[in-house]
This record gives C-alpha cells, structure tokens and sequence, in this order.
C-alpha cells in the first residue's frame, strides 16, 4: 500500500528481483503509480537507493538492496500560471512575441515541472492562453534549449497557433542565431549538412548519424574572428533539429563555448586565446547561443514583421573580452 504523499516508500529487493529493471520494479512494488510515472520519477532524482540517487529508469536492480521512492504530491497535468518575469518584443490579440532568457524552460518536462515560460505565459495571458494547441505546450510553436536565448513567438489563438505551427513547418520564416565557437571555421562562410538523430553511443545527445536520423542544413557566417582561438558566428537554420546548430558545429571542430553536452574536453583553441578571455570562454557557464532575430508573416493581418534582440549580459561581457584580446593581439 502506498504511503502518504510527501513520505517515502521503501522497497527491498528480493534474489527474485534481480536483473529487472528498475522502473518494472517499482511498478510491481507500487501499483497505484503508473510505469511511465515511475519513469519519469526516476528521470527527476526521485529514487535512490546506497545513498545514491538513481537517474536510469533502465538500470538493473541488484537483490539485497533497499530502493527508496520520494513520493511527492500530484502534479496537475495542466500547467498552472507563476509570476516569472519575461521581457515582451510584441503583443497583439493574437500572438506575443518576447526575449526568453538562458536559464528558462520553455515547458514543463520531468526534472522541470513547472517554473517553465509556459507557467509564465499563462499567467501573463490569463485563461484565454488555456488549451491553445494542447493542454501541457499551450501557445508554444517552437522552442529553445534552455540555456538558449533570445527571440521566441507564442500563439494566444488557436487559428495563430495553426498558422504559426505552418509557418515553422515549411521553414517560412526567417531565424538568425549568434553563435560563439571555438577556434575559426574554415570556410569562414559555408553551410553544414548532415542528418541529425540519436548519438548512438549516448541517448542524451544527438549527432550526424548514418541512419535515421533527419535531414539537418545550416548556413553560418563568420562575423568576427578572434585570431584563431573563437569566432562570432551567425547562423541560419533551414531546418529546424533538436540541438541543430550545436550538433553541426561540432561535427565540424567548432563547438559552442560553454556547451555542456558537445564540448567534451578543453578545446585546443583556447591555447591561442591571451588572458583574460581565456578563462572567461573556459569557464563561461553554457552553451554561448543567442537567438538574435526572428521574421515572419503576422498569420492574421499578413504583414511581415521582423524582431530582434541583443544578447544577454553573459554572452555581451564574454564578447567584449574577446573583441579586447582580439585587439591586444595585433
């Protein structure tokens, strides 16, 4: 029998239970949660067992050891409205356009179940905002990684979220990305094509791959080198994959400063970097990606608009340390 919400179970397991996964596991041991429940409970850091916390819903379980479950209360499955602050571009009846900032989910996710834009939306919308285009995403019609930031449109209609849905489908609109890599493209103006899926060797990553993947094209331009060590990139999108352009840096060479998933080790490129900039793009805290301008065709009066933003402090401070060593360096 389950426990009062807010306590925490405990099961121990059995010779019998051994090898099983650990979400089968807890579903046998916890019937008035669903698997795919205790899945994501999993995913959110909600079980543990030898003092550790258990993150892989695939992991075996092991007999003579003691699985304990943090059973929290129910979340609603309709997101609910919070007073998070977000600066506004745009706003009409039909649509709203804003700078999301790095750090802010756009929706809730296990590990982010609310605290996201679209509690803040909602809020700032009102339950006009309920329900348009699905009860967990409503208004949302794209979206950026977290630590990404910069321009995002979300719909207040469901006829502008059908229309904007279109728009990002066929890739009728105009997106422009400021990027910071490391080291220097070359070409220093190209395009980058590759299929983008699954890593293979990593679920959590996504990578060029072989098969299966999805077909994936990038344009970028070099804006401003900074000798050989890091350059400002823009980038174009005329696709739209999960991750597109830091994969497709990447795969080149160039990772994004500060990318936690694709920037595996330090980069070579920073050797040509003088200090302090060096340290700046060593340590800068996320991947350095700013969604700087976004146009397309306003689906009820059928105007073009065009909105831009520039980046956040963060990426404008890292910036400024590379355009002085850039200078130092002639």
């Amino acid at each position: 029998m389950l426990s009062p919400l807010n306590e925490t179970e405990t099961i121990m397991a059995q010779t019998a239970h051994a090898g099983q996964r650990l979400d089968r596991f807890l579903a046998d041991h916890l019937p008035g949660l669903s698997r795919s429940r205790l899945k994501a409970m999993v995913q959110e850091g909600d079980v543990s067992a030898q003092n550790a916390v258990l993150t892989d819903p695939n992991a075996k379980v092991r007999a003579g050891v003691a699985y304990h479950v943090a059973l929290r209360p129910a979340v609603s499955a309709v997101p609910l409205g919070q007073d998070i602050p977000f600066t506004i571009l745009f706003e009409d009846a039909h649509l709203i356009v804003l700078d999301k900032p790095a750090g802010l989910v756009v929706h809730p996710a296990p590990g982010n179940l609310d605290g996201t834009l679209v509690n803040a939306l909602i809020a700032h919308c009102g339950d006009s905002l309920t329900g348009i285009g699905g009860e967990k995403r409503p208004g949302i019609v794209h979206r950026l990684d977290k630590e990404t930031s910069g321009v995002m449109v979300a719909a207040k209609t469901q006829f502008a979220h059908a229309a904007l849905s279109a728009l990002f489908a066929a890739r009728d609109l105009d997106r422009s990305y400021l990027a910071l890599c490391w080291g220097l493209p070359s070409p220093l103006a190209g395009s980058i094509q590759g299929p983008i899926g699954r890593d293979p060797r990593d679920r959590k990553r996504m990578a060029i791959v072989s098969r299966g993947g999805k077909p994936a094209l990038t344009h970028y331009k070099t804006l401003r080198p900074f000798g050989t060590g890091a350059a400002l990139v823009s980038c174009q999108l005329a696709t739209g994959r999960t991750h597109q352009i830091r994969v497709h840096l990447a795969h080149t060479g160039h990772p994004l400063i500060g990318d936690p998933v694709y920037l595996r080790r330090r980069p070579a490129a920073a050797g040509f970097l003088p200090l302090p900039a060096r340290d700046l793009a060593l340590d800068f805290p996320r991947q350095a990606l700013h969604a700087a301008s976004l146009g397309f065709v306003h689906p009820v009066t059928g105007k073009p608009v065009q909105f831009e933003t520039k980046p956040p402090a963060d990426f404008a401070a890292l910036l400024a340390a590379l355009d002085e060593s850039a200078i130092g360096d002639r």
